[in-house]
């Protein structure tokens, strides 16, 4: 079987084909937070609060929604720990982890662009 990147030579099927596997992961990925909290979990363990903190303008209702959608799509971890008061951590899972790649492309693409519009003001 080819791979996308091979098929990019104008095939409609392999077109459709990549168009529906980015609409897939664009629902799973879409929104202002998602990438953003992956992102900050590729840097390990975090407690709710130290998320919110990292992430700049999320609230917490939002970073509760966005979770309970990464956990639920296998993408983040929950772990409770019996404590007075409870602790809860999230991380990524293995599958999760699979985004590195992707993760660091978008940040490399996004630091580029950043340059360069900065260098046209």
């Amino acid at each position: 079987m080819k791979s996308f990147k091979e098929n990019v030579t104008g095939d409609a099927k392999a077109c459709s084909a990549q168009m529906l596997a980015v609409s897939d992961a664009m629902d799973i990925l879409s929104g202002k937070w998602k990438i953003t909290i992956i992102s900050a979990l590729r840097f390990g363990k975090r407690r709710f609060k130290e998320l919110q903190r990292e992430i700049e303008g999320i609230t917490a209702k939002m970073l509760s929604k966005e979770l309970r959608d990464l956990e639920m799509n296998e993408l983040v971890s929950r772990t409770v720990y019996d404590t007075i008061p409870v602790t809860v951590e999230y991380e990524l899972t293995a599958y999760g982890k699979t985004l590195d790649k992707v993760i660091q492309e978008l940040a490399l693409w996004g630091s580029n662009h950043r340059k360069r519009i900065i260098r046209k003001k």
